[in-house]
């Protein structure tokens, strides 16, 4: 497998190597292979690519190529700017939608770019219609349906609305009808298949289009709920797409951090701010260089730890901004020094389960990993690299 590091440009959001605390690596060739798990899963239904949040903190101008190398031609993105920025990134025929819409003052931008709006409301498609009589033309857009999340979405009212006064959507083209499941990641919960019947009963009401209801954990929900597109995000990246069975898919990130500091602890000594962990007996601890500015709950500290060759490091006293101290007693005299690295994320202790020692979910583990990181993509060729070259660029 190739390996490819950079001293990467600010959009990159990384590090040089010889100066990070902490090194992120993200596997190319898993995320790749994800992606076409999950479109041979979905079936005949259209596979996109959800890279809102930058990839999910992982670098949409290194991930987008590569998903679109293994077959997405359909992004989604959160905001506008979102969709602007990975324009770049992805070929002229690559379709990109904008889950909340554009606001306002956006619409001329958002179309402009090629971007699909998804119209949440009765005011968006005011907005988009009263621009698309501007221009002249007619614009293809998404309309999401509130099938019961309550968060986006037109209301049942909303769409008796449209339905009765075809005039609302007037030089709109309504390319695909979306919903969003609330429960997807509970396979049982009897939410899951109300929604999908709301969707089909309210999209009936409208101009026939191409339905769209899953995301990553709908996906494995069943043929029933993939319709004629799939969203998949989360799952690309590796989180599980629920706790209740095995996780099917390849992990993509790691994260090794340096240490920074080791001393050995009497009995009685304490630890971080608070002195809130007290040590019983002598104890060698170390400090590394990764804190809750990096995505290392603060909260979640008496419940994390860090690997090295196997070896649980817990987590002692409260996590720092931009450090932490970790138990290394159980490893072996000499095996680690003043700069060795010890792992947060492996293969084998991964997103999902940091998260559950943080007590929250997948998502915002990778959304939050933070910016300071020494960043090294594998399995994606020279062409995923960032093209600059700087301090540590080698291949």
């Amino acid at each position: 497998m190739e390996l490819v590091t950079t001293a990467f440009p600010p959009s990159c959001a990384g590090w040089p190597a010889s100066r990070a605390g902490a090194v992120l690596s993200i596997d190319l060739a898993a995320l790749a292979a994800n992606y076409r798990r999950v479109a041979a899963l979905a079936g005949g239904a259209v596979c996109a690519a959800v890279v809102k949040a930058d990839a999910y903190g992982l670098g949409v101008a290194q991930v987008a190529p590569v998903l679109e190398q293994a077959g997405a031609r359909q992004f989604f993105v959160a905001h506008v700017d979102e969709g602007l920025a990975l324009r770049a990134h992805v070929s002229a025929g690559a379709g990109i939608t904008v889950l909340h819409g554009p606001r306002p003052d956006a619409v001329t931008a958002c179309l402009a770019a090629g971007l699909r709006p998804v119209l949440n409301s009765l005011e968006q498609i005011g907005w988009v219609r009263q621009a698309a009589r501007a221009a002249g033309r007619g614009v293809g857009v998404v309309l999401q349906l509130d099938t019961g999340m309550s968060r986006f979405g037109l209301s049942e009212a909303d769409v008796i609305e449209l339905a009765s006064t075809p005039a609302l959507l007037e030089g709109l083209h309504v390319e695909l009808i979306m919903s969003h499941l609330a429960c997807a990641d509970t396979p049982a919960d009897p939410a899951n298949a109300m929604q999908a019947a709301c969707l089909r009963r309210l999209a009936a009401l409208l101009p026939p289009a191409p339905l769209s209801l899953a995301a990553s954990s709908g996906v494995f929900l069943g043929p029933e709920y993939h319709f004629d597109l799939v969203r998949p995000g989360a799952a690309l990246y590796g989180v599980a797409p629920n706790r209740e069975s095995p996780n099917p898919l390849q992990a993509v990130v790691g994260l090794r951090a340096h240490i920074l500091q080791m001393r050995t602890l009497s009995p009685g000594d304490r630890v971080g701010y608070g002195l809130t962990w007290q040590a019983s007996a002598p104890r060698r601890v170390a400090t590394i260089a990764a804190g809750y500015a990096d995505g290392q709950a603060r909260h979640g500290a008496g419940r994390q730890c860090a690997w090295f060759k196997g070896i649980c490091l817990p987590v002692l006293g409260r996590i720092s901004m931009d450090s932490m101290t970790v138990d290394i007693t159980d490893v072996p005299e000499g095996q680690l020094e003043a700069d060795s690295m010890v792992d947060l994320l492996n293969p084998t202790y991964g997103v999902d389960a940091l998260a559950e020692a943080q007590e929250t979910i997948g998502y915002e583990i990778l959304t939050s990993l933070g910016r300071r990181y020494h960043r090294v993509y594998t399995g994606g060729g020279q062409a995923t690299a960032c093209s600059q070259a700087g301090e540590g660029a080698r291949a």
